[in-house]
C-alpha cells in the first residue's frame, strides 16, 4: 500500500499572508512533491446569475464554497488519482472552463479563509496552521490586491469589508483558530515560522521517501 499523502491546511483572515506563506514554502523547498491548492478555487460557480447579483453575494460565508467537492477531491488525491482543480475568476465571480490538474504529490498545502470551519475538511488535514495577522494590516493588503489584481474600486472593497469580510471573520474565521496546531503571527513574511514549517515538511518528505524504499 502506498504512503498516505500529507495534507497541511493554512487558514486565517483575508489577506493575512496565507498564499504568500504557502507559495514561499513550496518555492523554497524546490520540489515537485509539494503542491498548493487554494480554497478560492472552490467558490461555487455563479454563471447562472446576472453579474450585479453575483457581486452582491456574501463570499466570506461558508455556504459560498463547495467544500463537498474539495473533500471529494482530497479523497481522490489520497487514492492516487489526478484531480481537476477548478479555476475561479474573482473579477467575474464564476469558474473558468479550464481546470488545473494536480496529483502524485507527497504533500498538499491547502490555503483558505474558511478551511478550519468545516469539520469534514479539518478531519482530512494532518497539520493546521493559522495566520494571526492584525486586521488593519489585512485591510491595507486587501485594498492593494483587489484594486490591482481584481479590478475593484476603493469604495467597493471597503463596503465589502464592512458588510461581510470583518463580520464573517468574527463569526467564523477567528473562532476556528482554536483548531490550529500552529499559530503564525505577523503574516507570510515571518521567517522563523517559514523555516520551522519548511524543516517539518522536509522531515515529512524524507520519511515518505524512506518508507517508499523500505516498501520496495
Amino acid at each position: 500500500m502506498k504512503n498516505k499523502i500529507i495534507i497541511i491546511g493554512i487558514s486565517g483572515p483575508s489577506a493575512s499572508g496565507k498564499s504568500l506563506l504557502a507559495n514561499t514554502i513550496v518555492n523554497e523547498l524546490g520540489t515537485n512533491q509539494v503542491a498548493v491548492i487554494s480554497e478560492d478555487s472552490y467558490y461555487k460557480d455563479l454563471s447562472h446569475l446576472p453579474f450585479p447579483e453575483r457581486a452582491k453575494l456574501n463570499f466570506d460565508h461558508p455556504d459560498s464554497l463547495d467544500h463537498e467537492l474539495l473533500c471529494k477531491q482530497l479523497d481522490d488525491i489520497q487514492a492516487r488519482k489526478v484531480i481537476q482543480v477548478p479555476i475561479y475568476d474573482h473579477s467575474s465571480h464564476q469558474r473558468k472552463k479550464e481546470t488545473k490538474p494536480i496529483g502524485e504529490h507527497t504533500i498538499i498545502v491547502l490555503e483558505g479563509i474558511l478551511l478550519f470551519v468545516d469539520p469534514e475538511l479539518r478531519s482530512r488535514m494532518d497539520i493546521r496552521i493559522f495566520m494571526d495577522t492584525p486586521l488593519d494590516i489585512c485591510l491595507v493588503r486587501r485594498l492593494k490586491r483587489d484594486i490591482h489584481e481584481r479590478e475593484r474600486t476603493i469604495d467597493s472593497v471597503i463596503e465589502q469589508y464592512e458588510k461581510t469580510v470583518r463580520p464573517m471573520y468574527l463569526q467564523f474565521i477567528e473562532p476556528s483558530k482554536r483548531y490550529a496546531d500552529i499559530i503564525v503571527p505577523r503574516g507570510g513574511e515571518n521567517r522563523i515560522a517559514i523555516d520551522m514549517i519548511k524543516a517539518k515538511m522536509r522531515e515529512l518528505l524524507g520519511n515518505s521517501i524512506k518508507q517508499s524504499k523500505e516498501a520496495v
